[in-house]
C-alpha cells in the first residue's frame, strides 16, 4: 500500500514543523508539503494532490471553517482539523466536523509536549484516508409528526467514532422532545465533549448535556459521554463514569456502555454508527442476546464503516440502514407498547 500523502496548513510556522514532525515519524505517511494560509494551500493542493489536508481553525485571508466549505463543496478530501483548546477554537471544530472534516486533534496547550498532544495525529491521518468523503450537502432529515409515546423504561444506547458528529446531528434532528433516555458515547478528545453535547442540544428538539456521575435517566433527554478520563456506563437507571483503563484504545468505549445497558433487564435498543475500529461490536452483541433491538449504519451512508461493518459481521446487528433513515426506525423500536409514530 502506498504511503498517505498529506499537506499541513498553519499559519504558524512553529506548528507546521511540529506537525510535519510528528507524522514523519509514522512510515506510512509522507508530509509532501506545507501551506501558510489557505490560498498558499489551494495552490498546493491542485499541484501535490495530498491524500488528507490537516487544517488550522485560524489563519489569515480565509479562517479554516471558510476554506473547509469551499473544499468540500468544490474538491470534497478527507481534512483534520487542528484546533485550539479555547472555546471558540472547539466551537469553529465542532462546526468543522459538521461540514464535513473527518477528524480533529487538539493543539498542544502552553507547557504541554507536542509529542503527547498530537499521539494519535497519525492514527487519525490515516483512518482519514480511508474516509468516504462526500461533497456538501443541506441535512435530510425525517422529522418527527404529531404525538409520539416513549416507553419510559426504554434505554436507548448509541456509540460512534469517526464522523459521528453529522451522523448525531442528523438523527438527534429527527427525534421529539419527549424521545427516549438516550446514553451515547463519541470518541472525541476531553476538550470537545462538552461543547458538542450544547451544539446537540442547540440543534435538536431534545435536552443533551454531557453526562454526569449519578444522573437519573429519564425520557426527553440525552447523555453524552464526557470523553478522556472515564467511561459511561448505565446502572440501576443512573448514569456512572467509571473511571479505569481505556478499552479497544479508547475512553470513554462504545462497549463499556452497550454492555453496561445490557445487563439492565429493561428494554433497551442499541445503535452503532460510523467510525473506525471494532468498539461497540462485543456490546451490541450483548445487547442483542439480552434481547435487545439492535440497528447499524450501512455502508453507503457511513464516513467509515468500521464500527458498523465489525457489529454486523458478529451478529450483532439486526438491522443494517442508511443513516437518513435511522431515526424513524429507532422511535418506532423504543415507543410504548401500542403507540404509534409517524414520519413526514
Amino acid at each position: 500500500m502506498s504511503r498517505v500523502k498529506v499537506l499541513v496548513v498553519d499559519d504558524s510556522a512553529t506548528m507546521r514543523s511540529l506537525i510535519s514532525a510528528v507524522l514523519r515519524r509514522d512510515p506510512d505517511i509522507e508530509v509532501v508539503g506545507t501551506a501558510e494560509d489557505p490560498l498558499d494551500a489551494r495552490t498546493k493542493i491542485k499541484e501535490l494532490n495530498p491524500d488528507v489536508l490537516t487544517l488550522d481553525v485560524e489563519m489569515p485571508n480565509m479562517n479554516g471553517l471558510e476554506f473547509l466549505e469551499k473544499i468540500m463543496r468544490l474538491r470534497p478530501m478527507p481534512v483534520v482539523m487542528v484546533s485550539t483548546l479555547t472555546q471558540a477554537g472547539t466551537d469553529v471544530t465542532l462546526a468543522a466536523l459538521e461540514i464535513g472534516a473527518v477528524d480533529a486533534v487538539a493543539k498542544p496547550a502552553v507547557g504541554h509536549p507536542a509529542s503527547e498532544a498530537f499521539a494519535d495525529l497519525a492514527d487519525k491521518v490515516k483512518s482519514a484516508a480511508r474516509a468516504r468523503v462526500r461533497p456538501l450537502e443541506p441535512r435530510n432529515v425525517q422529522a418527527h409528526q404529531g404525538v409520539y409515546h416513549a416507553d419510559p423504561n426504554h434505554i436507548l444506547a448509541i456509540g460512534s467514532s469517526t464522523g459521528g458528529v453529522e451522523a448525531l446531528l442528523t438523527i438527534l434532528s429527527g427525534f421529539p422532545k419527549d424521545c427516549p433516555a438516550t446514553v451515547i458515547t463519541q470518541h472525541m478528545p476531553a476538550s470537545f465533549t462538552r461543547s458538542f453535547a450544547a451544539r446537540l442540544d442547540r440543534t435538536s428538539n431534545v435536552n443533551v448535556t454531557e453526562a454526569v456521575d449519578g444522573a437519573v435517566l429519564q425520557a426527553g433527554h440525552v447523555y453524552l459521554a464526557p470523553g478522556g478520563a472515564a467511561h459511561l456506563t448505565v446502572v440501576g437507571g443512573r448514569c456512572r463514569l467509571v473511571a479505569s483503563d481505556p478499552v479497544n484504545g479508547h475512553r470513554p468505549s462504545v462497549d463499556v456502555l452497550f454492555e453496561s445497558v445490557a445487563r439492565l433487564g429493561r428494554p433497551m435498543t442499541g445503535v452503532i454508527l460510523t467510525g473506525m475500529g471494532r468498539d461497540g461490536a462485543r456490546g451490541l452483541k450483548a445487547m442483542r442476546d439480552a434481547g435487545a433491538r439492535t440497528f447499524g449504519q450501512d455502508e453507503a451512508s457511513c464516513v467509515v464503516y468500521g464500527m458498523p461493518k465489525a457489529a454486523f459481521e458478529a451478529g450483532a446487528v439486526e438491522r443494517q440502514m442508511p443513516l437518513t433513515r435511522l431515526a424513524p426506525a429507532i422511535l418506532e423500536s423504543c415507543a410504548a407498547k401500542g403507540a404509534k409514530t409517524t414520519v413526514a
